[in-house]
Parts: structure tokens; sequence; C-alpha cells
């Protein structure tokens, strides 16, 4: 495992973080934890170090399952992190409870890196007036958490204020090859990095799409010179770039594990080649060619007041449109819809387009679900 640092932070941090996010499900949806365990222990044992959930993960599980695994001695090998959910704030009492029952779900008495969830300029503007930051000044004095930093789903004329308003420890942002601009992208980067901010990047495979093969992909890596599977190359594009700190995965498998911890052992800043480099402006152009709906299977639009399963709908549409393999979706829609979470059951209320950080016309695209995949 490779290491980074991290201003005023005094462990180095793992180039590596597992995000609590996607961890196997049992049938029913609920976390498989005798495999999210022994996922959990197989990374602290192999220097995955740093780990990432939040209250809503998981419909609420992830938490109290971390709290959980981390027994036995591991979590205090481990730096934990987890996210205030702002949008569910409405006084400073509100900060303070959510903090409370988070250490009491982790199991902990001080949460190493604590970040104001999802924010953007609405949101920052309402936390900011109830007294948010008194709140994380009273939390770092009183041990209550270690570090403060926040999450971010806007664009780049929100993250500047937000960045200088407080002297945050790091500052955590969507970002991949293929959102190089995207809510700040490359720019939001640089300019957290240029404060002294730590980076830490989630969705860097955008939601497991990256990871795939898609037809014509294959050839332009070839062209690199270099062997490595789609995944490592999104992360060793993240890993070149000496900005960022840390990259979360939403690993679900431990074959996916395994991997990942491989491809963190590689991860040197600059270190990509010229001719790499170029290759994936190339692959780029090729995954816009072909994807149809920008969704990175984030989860922010659930749960739906009518049980559509949004992510999943949009990942089954998505392959069928890259791959060209509109049969093998269609298996799968069949099977998750007979539990009423397929795009027919939508009745357009609106509520996932409200929290969608992608701005994606959410109705609009699962009717286009319910015609190609019904």
């Amino acid at each position: 495992m490779q290491y980074r640092r991290m201003r005023g932070v005094e462990d180095l941090l793992p180039v590596l973080g597992f995000g609590a996010m996607r961890l196997p499900q049992t049938p029913d949806g609920r976390i498989d934890r005798e495999a999210a365990t022994a996922m959990v222990h197989h990374a602290v044992e192999n220097g995955v170090s740093y780990i990432d959930t939040a209250w809503v993960y998981h419909n609420g599980e992830s938490e109290p399952f971390l709290g959980e695994a981390l027994e036995g001695g591991y979590r205090e090998r481990v730096r934990l992190a987890t996210k205030l959910p702002v949008w569910a704030v409405e006084s400073r009492a509100d900060m303070d409870r959510f903090l409370e029952e988070q250490r009491t779900r982790l199991r902990t008495d001080a949460i190493d890196f604590y970040l104001l969830h999802g924010l953007n300029g609405e949101s920052w503007a309402k936390v900011h007036a109830l007294g948010v930051l008194e709140f994380l000044d009273d939390a770092l004095a009183d041990g209550r958490i270690r570090h403060a930093g926040f999450s971010f789903h806007d664009g780049l004329e929100a993250f500047g204020p937000i960045v200088d308003a407080y002297d945050w420890t790091f500052a955590q942002v969507q970002y991949n090859y293929m959102d190089v601009h995207y809510q700040g992208g490359l720019e939001a980067v640089r300019y957290a990095a240029a404060r002294g901010l730590g980076v830490v990047v989630m969705e860097p495979l955008r939601g497991g799409a990256l990871a795939r093969p898609i037809p014509g992909a294959a050839a332009l890596w070839a062209k690199a010179g270099a062997e490595r599977t789609p995944a490592e190359w999104g992360l060793a594009w993240l890993w070149d770039q000496p900005e960022v700190t840390v990259v979360l995965s939403g690993m679900s498998s431990m074959a996916q594990l395994r991997e990942n911890i491989a491809y963190a052992e590689r991860a040197r800043p600059g270190s990509l080649t010229p001719q790499e480099l170029g290759v994936y402006d190339e692959v780029r152009e090729l995954y816009r060619g072909r994807a149809a709906i920008g969704c990175t299977r984030c989860g922010y639009c659930q749960p739906c007041p009518s049980g559509v399963d949004i992510p999943e709908c949009f990942s089954l549409y998505n392959d069928a449109v890259v791959y060209g393999d509109p049969a093998a979706s269609r298996s799968g829609y069949r099977i998750f819809a007979q539990y009423g979470g397929g795009a027919s059951n939508c009745t357009e209320c609106g509520a996932c387009e409200e929290r969608c950080p992608q701005g994606l016309e959410i109705r609009k695209h699962l009717k286009a679900v319910a015609e190609l995949l019904s």
C-alpha cells in the first residue's frame, strides 16, 4: 500500500480508501454482514486504513455495521470518516444530536474525519446560518471529531467560498477521468490543494461504469503500451496526480478489494507517460459517444416514494446501450422489477430530481428505461 500525507494529520493515509456505500448485500437488500466483515478485516490487514461511511448509506445500516465490524482491535487501526446529513439539519441542536448518535452507531468516542455531507451553495448557506462552523469548532475542541471536511456536489463557483470560509483539513469531491471538469473537477482539486487541503476523491470509477470493458476500449488502452484492467486505468489516472490524497472505492466483493489493493501498491504520482495520458482522451470520447444517462449510482435519489430502484434502472439501461446487449439488461431488469423497483412504477413526483447531484432529468430517463427494458 502506498501512503500520502494530509496537512495537519499525524498519520500517513492510504491512497486507497474503503467506501462503505456499496457493501455486499443479501437477496433482501440488507448488508451481507459475514461477507462485508471479511472484506473490512482484509482491507485493514492489508493497509487500507481509511474507511468512509455516512448516516444514509445502506438505508442507515452502514454506520452500525462498521461499529460492529471494527471491534476486536480493528477500530484502532483505521481512520474513520462519516458525515453530517446537512439536509436533515434544522438547528444547531440537530448537529450535536446527529454526531452523538453517529458516535454511538460507530461505537467510538471520536470520529477521525467528519464531513458536512453533499454541500452545495444552498445547503452551505443554510447550515452556515445555523452555526455549523461553531459546531465544528466545539466538536474539535472537545475531541468528538479530530478533523473537519466536507463533501461537495455543485459547480466551481460554490466551491471556492466554502473552502475559504473555514480551516478545513480536507475536501471530498467527485472526480475521475470522465468527470474532469464536472462539479468543479480538476479546478476544484487544484484550488483545494493550493490552499493546503487534502483531497479525497469519490466516484473514481463512476459507480463502476469505468471498471467494465466496452467495445473498442481494449484497442485504445493497448496503444498506451501498458497492461492494466479498465479499473486500474481509472484509479491510476487519479493516483498520478499529487494533489489527490485518498481515492475512495465502493467495493462490493472480496475480488474487487484484492484487485484494488494490488493496484494501490503501484500507485505513484507522475508515473503515467504522455502517451498513456493521451489515450485517456480517446477513451473518454469513446464513452461519451455511448453512454446514455450520466448516473454515478451515488444513491442520493433513494429511497423513491414509489419504490423505484433508480440507480439500478439507469445502470441496466446504460449497460444495454454501452455494451449493445439489451437482452442481457432485460433479463436482469425483469428479476428486480418483480419486487417493485421497475421504472414503470414512477409516479413522476419529482422528489428524486430535487436530490440528484448530477441534475439528471430522472423522470424522462425512467420513461426511456421502461420503454426499452420492460
